[in-house]
């Protein structure tokens, strides 16, 4: 499947957001949006938090966002003669369009900055998109086959290199949040790429780590050394190909949290080879039908792609140091029993895990799917 062909269709929705069809074969995509849609809602704003040294985004119009509709409701399945939805074709392979209710964007109307003093601000400028995995409301990540998975990859790459270029943007972040526990508004199997304008909290402390483990090493990566200490104590891998790694990290904060690493140092998904890009479905299908055999129901979970910054970052080293991965968790500790985070994780940020490490990778490998469908 290395090199596998996808044919790309760019075309607008009623208001102006751009929508990308992501297909298996040529087909011609000539649908239009017939919705007299509203024009975009009122930008977000970022506000600085001095103390923490974050950033918050400030976007009150995703309070009307959609929330649970019914499946004869789902802005995401395929339009119909009855009922005409965000995707204007009557099918689909892989979709990616503009979040109606982004939290960063690059519309009109931007509020201006207040770049001094402790209560700093500035405008809300980036890019959020909507990746529907399929036009089966019904399915889910895990019931892809794998050539899917594989055009979904493809979809990301393309997406990370496009945002990846525009100038406000400093990183890319795909993800997709499966699971009412986990807080999805919508069912409908689909993900969503952030184009931030700064990098976010979590992969600075990352890149900082890594800038000062080379500096006192004398250039070691970090990230690649923590991916060489994991296959080399085996107890916590969860499964393994010639390409990629899956483990348990040994300071995991959730009671199910995997790590999905190349074997080779990349800074973001462009990069991956076509043999990379191929061996990452299988695997990242058997992780996550080891997830949902684990209690034998579907699990909840959180999975992000962490890739260096798009540009330079916070410091000229720090996409030579980024280290493109995967990871997942999941909320739920037990078949009825889900880990809340209570006063040491929210309120000092101190995590507390409930399952052992060692002993969550011994039953994720038990878990693992027989073989998953091509």
């Amino acid at each position: 499947m290395s090199g596998q062909t996808v044919f790309r269709t760019v075309t607008r929705l009623a208001d102006g957001r751009e929508l990308i069809y992501f297909d298996e074969r040529p087909i011609r995509r000539d649908a239009a949006d017939q919705r007299p849609l509203p024009p975009p809602p009122s930008p977000s704003q970022l506000r600085f938090d001095p103390l923490l040294d974050e950033w918050v985004i400030v976007a009150a119009h995703r309070q009307g966002r959609t929330f649970l509709p019914p499946p004869d409701q789902c802005p995401l399945c395929p339009s119909t003669p009855d009922r005409l939805s965000e995707i204007p074709e009557s099918d689909y392979d892989v979709v990616v369009f503009e979040n109606r209710f982004p939290a960063l964007s690059t519309h009109d109307g931007l509020l201006p900055a207040d770049p001094t003093g402790p209560t700093r601000t500035s405008p809300g400028v980036g890019r959020c998109e909507v990746v529907c995995f399929t036009s089966d409301h019904s399915a889910s990540f895990g019931s892809l086959n794998v050539r899917r998975v594989r055009t979904v990859v493809e979809a990301w790459a393309d997406r990370t290199a496009a945002l990846s270029a525009m100038p406000a943007v400093q990183q890319v972040v795909c993800f997709e949040n499966r699971g009412v526990e986990i807080g999805v508004t919508l069912h409908h199997p689909h993900g969503q790429i952030y184009g931030y304008p700064f990098i976010p909290p979590t992969s600075a402390k990352m890149l900082a780590s890594a800038r000062r483990h080379a500096e006192e090493t004398g250039g070691a990566n970090l990230f690649a050394e923590i991916l060489a200490a994991e296959r080399t104590a085996g107890n916590r891998i969860v499964t393994e190909n010639e390409h990629w790694t899956a483990f348990v990290p040994v300071s995991a904060r959730w009671p199910y949290e995997i790590h999905v690493y190349p074997r080779r140092q990349v800074p973001d998904l462009p990069a991956l080879s076509g043999e990379e890009r191929d061996a990452f479905c299988s695997l990242y299908l058997s992780v996550l039908g080891a997830l949902d055999g684990m209690f034998g129901i579907p699990m909840p979970y959180i999975a992000a792609w962490y890739q260096a910054p798009a540009g330079t970052g916070q410091h000229p080293t720090d996409r030579e140091l980024g280290y493109l991965h995967l990871r997942i968790f999941s909320t739920r500790r037990a078949p009825d029993k889900l880990k809340y985070l209570a006063a040491s994780e929210s309120a000092m940020g101190v995590f507390l895990e409930d399952v052992l490490p060692e002993e969550s990778a011994a039953m994720l490998r038990k878990a693992l799917p027989k073989r998953v469908s091509a």
